[in-house]
């Protein structure tokens, strides 16, 4: 597959402290008529630190049995290298395209012990990876030495970076940094909802999506714009979620798009895993009027 365009993060919806299996099949059909280049699941917008690895297994087989030849990639994050080979090999058997994967620590991380890390996954993989930098979720930041490390081990074949600048000539400056630095066949992804049609612009070649998962149709516009070369219909594109961007802000991309999903009813309340908690009432009522201001369906 090629690693470009919308790659489309979904919830995994949980009902009664189990997988919402109707709710992630619903979720995954609403991409691929939509028209996403690209379904990962099993990202933090996916919750996969919360599930055991029959849990994502079955994410995994309900994925690839509804996406009706979209690619499908999968995270393979957890604490132990151990369990991250288990889940790799899980993943490939299934058939997936591709796997997503960060270095998810309880102890803090050096970076040789990250390199060590996909060192040992490469070694033992047959799909394309991709190099998951999410120091929000994480507590690890990579740095551009790391970068180069790990773009040159084997099946690595996109870099999903943190965000850009909101400048547009910085942002495209780091991007033509990293470029002088990477492989040519490694792709480079932005993450960062707000800031997504400001890296596409400058040259990302994907955009590895939160909204997506939920929302495909306005992410989708912001992407083809960019891809056409119409820099101020991404930029505008962007500019009328303004709103939405700003309750990723205050509430952080995970717990909005949860509520987004159940007040559009793609899942049951409350849909996050324990311990996690939704958005409290009145934040709740803030979503609901941003989706009713917005047209979001």
């Amino acid at each position: 597959m090629s690693f470009t365009g919308l790659s489309a993060f979904p919830l995994t919806p949980q009902h009664g402290g189990e997988i919402d299996e109707l709710a992630v099949t619903a979720l995954v059909r609403r991409l691929v008529a939509a028209g996403v280049d690209s379904i990962t699941v099993l990202g933090s917008t996916g919750s996969y630190a919360y599930l055991d690895r029959a849990e994502r297994r079955r994410v995994i087989e309900l994925a690839l049995r509804h996406a009706d030849g979209v690619p499908v990639l999968a995270g393979v994050g957890a604490l132990a290298t151990r369990d991250v080979l288990h889940l790799t090999e899980d993943a490939q058997r299934a058939g997936v395209s591709g796997v997503l994967l960060a270095p998810v620590s309880y102890q803090p991380l050096t970076h040789d012990d990250v390199a060590g890390l996909y060192g040992d996954v490469t070694a033992n993989l047959s799909v394309p990876l991709v190099v998951y930098d999410n120091p929000g979720t994480t507590h690890f930041a990579f740095t551009d030495e790391l970068y180069a490390r790990v773009a040159a081990l084997p099946h690595v074949a996109s870099i999903k970076i943190p965000g850009v600048p909101a400048d547009p000539a910085e942002a495209a400056a780091r991007i033509r940094s990293l470029r002088s630095i990477l492989p040519g066949h490694v792709t480079i992804g932005v993450s960062g909802d707000p800031v997504a049609a400001t890296g596409l612009v400058a040259g990302c070649d994907a955009w590895y999506s939160v909204l997506g998962g939920t929302l495909p149709e306005p992410a989708l516009r912001i992407t083809r714009a960019a891809q056409a070369g119409d820099t101020s219909g991404a930029v505008e594109a962007s500019g009328h979620l303004r709103p939405l961007w700003d309750l990723f802000a205050r509430h952080g991309s995970f717990r909005v798009i949860a509520g987004v999903a159940e007040e559009l009813g793609l899942a049951t309340r409350p849909c996050l895993p324990r311990p996690l908690l939704g958005l409290p009432d009145a934040d709740r009522a803030e979503v609901r009027r941003v989706i009713e201001r917005l047209e979001l369906r």
